[in-house]
């Protein structure tokens, strides 16, 4: 690394905030997503926004690159440094500055963790909705980057429902507060729309005021499982119909369910061809009247068997089906893709049955769970050798993204674009939308010293793929999503 940079960096932050030991550069190389590409110049983690908005003058003048980190979760590449690029970490920055009970909000620093701030605020019988899978890990800047979903997003939305405003840096080096505590403000253009999920191309998020709501005062969780897909479908299509919307609505194929057997020992039906994992939250009469209604909707379906938990240790094993399906099928192969696509809802058999015949046609095996409840799925690609085929694999991605766009969906519904499909964005959204993209990035970052690399320019979905440290890479996934 050139000495000048790491001088100022090292003035700027400390020197014990700034990594460059090997060891140091390739922990922080990549993301859960595993691509290969270069080892940052350095790892600097940020004492203040001060110290951020001095990292970015020196960035804009020394024409290096930034990349934004927190915990590493990330699906899509977005915090893997690319070349000539230092990755700013985040995830020291873990105070929870304000719980507004009046106003019901809260205010948090970026590197707080999900699944900690949501025990905190539960237990002042508050709620935060958005519930990633890797909710025990990942943090809430990184959410908002990505804006993450989750299993509640059918009934609660996803990150961006619960930001009412942000701290941010711009890439010039401004600091700047977007948006407050005001239920309604509609006072010029609504930019921290534009900065969430923007896949840190365009901020850094520092400090984040969010919505909370007050916490359900029940909930009940049901597992159900089907002879087949079009079945569960249907169920799901009866449930939204008969105007329940449940808090999760989740769903895998048999594939899936097999995987999550041989890791829980939970004792699953893997006979099944679909299992839906369903929870109403709210009080307790309306609770138990959907939980009726539903339990009659999946008999109409043909349900082989409806298993509604009644104790609290049962929803915690129900629920752990649905949380575990990404570590068990990553045990299940010597490496997995994972993908993220999303329908309307009444095209879900649709998708299912597509996927299913493009992984047999290009023998390659893929288990399937995801969101139900709103038609967001996620296939993984199931390799079962560390050397990758990466024209096949390619081939059969472009052909379940086609095959998404056909049935009206997108090709991410939560992961994001980052490096993983950049090289599709264009099909997916048209060119029209990349140029408006693309002209908000220059006005903001006409140096392209944020995040630089994702979401437009071109490298193929599986070029470069991480295929080593195969059993070191398992133990981190199942970390992040059992």
């Amino acid at each position: 690394m050139n000495s000048k940079i790491l001088n100022s960096l090292i003035e700027i932050v400390g020197k014990k905030n700034v990594l460059t030991s090997k060891e140091e550069l390739f922990a922080y190389s990549y993301d859960a997503l595993h691509f290969e590409t270069s080892l940052p110049l350095a790892v600097v983690i940020p004492n203040s926004v001060e110290d951020i908005s001095k990292i970015f003058y020196l960035a804009n003048e020394e024409k290096f690159g930034i990349v934004p980190r927190g915990s590493g979760t990330g699906l899509s590449g977005g915090a893997i440094p690319t070349k000539n690029s230092i990755v700013l970490l985040m995830n020291k920055w873990k105070n929870i500055l304000e719980i507004d009970e009046n106003n019901l909000t809260a205010t948090v620093e970026s590197g707080v963790i999900t699944g900690e701030f949501q025990s905190i605020v539960e237990s002042k019988d508050l709620f935060y909705p958005p519930d990633p899978g890797s909710s025990m890990i990942c943090t809430l800047g990184g959410n908002c980057a990505e804006n993450a979903g989750g299993l509640r997003g059918l009934k609660y939305g996803v990150t961006k429902n619960y930001i009412l405003g942000m701290e941010v840096v711009l890439p010039n080096g401004d600091i700047t507060f977007l948006g407050g505590k005001n239920v309604k403000d509609v006072a010029g253009y609504n930019l921290k729309d534009v900065l969430i999920g923007s896949e840190g191309t365009l901020c850094i998020f520092t400090k984040l005021l969010l919505k909370l709501l007050p916490k359900p005062q029940t909930q009940k969780t049901m597992l159900v499982t089907f002879e087949n897909i079009f079945d569960a479908s249907k169920t799901v299509s009866d449930i939204i119909k008969a105007k329940i919307l449940p808090s999760t609505l989740e769903f895998m194929d048999n594939v899936t369910v097999k995987s999550v057997q041989n890791f829980t020992k939970i004792n699953l039906d893997t006979t099944a061809n679909g299992t839906l994992l369903i929870e109403c939250d709210g009080n307790k009469f309306q609770v138990d009247e959907e939980i009726e209604t539903i339990k009659n909707i999946c008999k109409i379906n043909s349900a082989i068997k409806v298993k509604i938990a009644e104790t609290y240790d049962e929803v915690v094993m129900l629920k752990s089906t649905r949380k575990s399906a990404y570590a068990s099928l990553a045990r299940s192969a010597q490496q997995v893709i994972s993908e993220d696509v999303v329908v309307p809802r009444s095209e879900l058999s649709k998708i299912v049955e597509k996927i299913q015949t493009i992984s047999k046609n290009n023998d390659i095996p893929v288990g399937i769970f995801g969101h139900f409840g709103d038609g967001n799925i996620h296939p993984l690609c199931l390799l079962q050798s560390k050397k990758i085929d990466e024209n096949k694999l390619e081939k059969m991605l472009n052909e379940i993204y086609e095959a998404t766009i056909s049935l009206g969906g997108s090709i991410t519904g939560e992961h994001g674009i980052g490096l993983a499909k950049k090289d599709f964005l264009p099909k997916a959204v048209g060119d029209i939308s990349i140029s408006f993209m693309k002209s908000l990035k220059n006005v903001l970052d006409k140096n392209d010293i944020l995040n630089p690399g994702k979401i437009f320019s071109p490298k193929t979905r599986c070029e470069g793929y991480l295929p080593k440290n195969i059993e070191q890479i398992k133990n981190f996934e199942t970390q992040l999503w059992i």
